[in-house]
């Protein structure tokens, strides 16, 4: 089965092709095709529809005459109704719509992918996987905030999470690298690129996660803040700023950027200067505290697992995590943390309390997957009927 991952944005469809039977280990020879569309609305693709017409050329030329079976689409967010993934109907679309308050700048996008392969073609079938579905698991006492219920039963402010889809998979992988059943496995699991989280495995499921109602809690992450004290924000809406010039501030201007004067860790590592030492201590300091608490709320984890672009290519970045965990009896092998490698990996020592992974993430990988299971059994189930 080939199967077209999409993910949409408001000027941008990335997308890729993968061929579902082809189970090798990394994964490359599943990948028919890949490649993105940009300055959607802003040059001569002229919206997202002429943006699928243009992935469509470029798709014939790489497919020939294999055809595409089914459409997975990452969607941001699923809100409380969306625990797992869900082939897409008319009734499906327009609930992903009715939570764009929560997700402004990532459920529209979605939406208008999933509209343009239903004008293009119609009969092929969609499936959504859903970034916060994974930390549907989480109980009351993780998700909750203290604040008037007011709030939640009008509003839906709750944590919800997300990098669900990337963590859901390293976390399989790394229960098969332990050679533990996924449903003993309890884990710390970092995922750390320009976006950051980490999130508390308890028997395979999420039980809590750094990020919040929005992207914008919990880690130092590339341009966003993370946590920060609510009343910084009364403040400065009382000096002036508007909630639009707190957003961007927030989520653009922040993070690392703000720390070192950009968000580029290969550009803070190598400059090994007084600025750079200080963002490096402030990020892997704010990750350990995290770690700390959810090897509590996890009662003890068998490991901490990293993946994303920082956590699997910036062996100084975990070696300034593990050094602070040293209290927890976390010890790394200095050259496996430092050697290069695609690769699933064990990076502690023998000795260590806490094995330490680092497992590469495949979020297209875990959608086209997905995608075909569903797709596979409502095909039996209307061959049975």
């Amino acid at each position: 089965m080939l199967v077209l991952v999409l993910n949409s944005g408001s000027s941008s469809i990335k997308y890729q092709v993968r061929d579902v039977a082809i189970s090798d280990d990394d994964g490359t020879k599943a990948i028919i095709a890949e490649g993105i569309v940009e300055q959607i609305g802003e040059g001569e693709v002229q919206n997202h529809s002429h943006a699928l017409e243009i992935i469509s050329t470029e798709l014939v030329k790489s497919l020939g005459d294999r055809q595409i079976d089914a459409v997975g689409h990452r969607v941001v967010h699923g809100g409380e109704r969306f625990s797992e993934p869900v082939l897409i109907s008319n009734e499906i679309t327009r609930a992903i719509e009715r939570l764009n308050p929560l997700a402004p700048l990532h459920n529209p996008p979605n939406v208008l992918g999933i509209r343009a392969i239903e004008d293009k073609w119609p009969e092929l079938p969609q499936v959504a996987v859903f970034d916060t579905a994974f930390h549907r698991t989480m109980p009351e006492r993780a998700w909750r905030y203290a604040i008037p219920n007011y709030f939640y039963r009008n509003y839906g402010i709750r944590r919800y999470g997300f990098h669900g889809t990337s963590i859901e998979y390293v976390t399989k992988r790394a229960a098969e690298l332990l050679d533990t059943p996924p449903g003993d496995f309890n884990a710390i699991v970092a995922h750390l690129g320009n976006g950051a989280s980490v999130t508390a495995i308890e028997a395979g499921q999420s039980v809590d996660t750094s990020m919040g109602f929005t992207p914008l809690e919990g880690l130092v992450m590339g341009t966003r803040s993370g946590d920060l004290d609510p009343s910084i924000l009364l403040f400065l809406q009382r000096e002036g700023w508007s909630a639009d010039d707190l957003d961007r501030t927030l989520n653009k201007e922040s993070g690392l950027k703000a720390l070192f004067g950009n968000n580029d860790m290969r550009s803070i590592v190598e400059a090994d200067d007084e600025k750079s030492r200080l963002t490096l201590e402030i990020a892997s300091y704010r990750l350990a505290k995290y770690i700390g608490g959810y090897h509590v709320a996890v009662s003890g984890a068998q490991a901490i697992v990293f993946t994303a672009g920082i956590g699997e290519n910036s062996w100084q970045f975990r070696e300034a995590v593990a050094r602070r965990l040293a209290p927890l009896g976390v010890t790394l092998d200095d050259g496996a943390n430092r050697a290069k490698s695609d690769e699933s990996r064990t990076i502690s020592t023998p000795e260590s309390a806490l094995a330490v992974l680092v497992v590469p993430t495949n979020e297209e990988r875990a959608i086209a997957e997905a995608t075909a299971a569903l797709v596979q059994a409502r095909n039996e189930v209307s061959t049975a009927d």
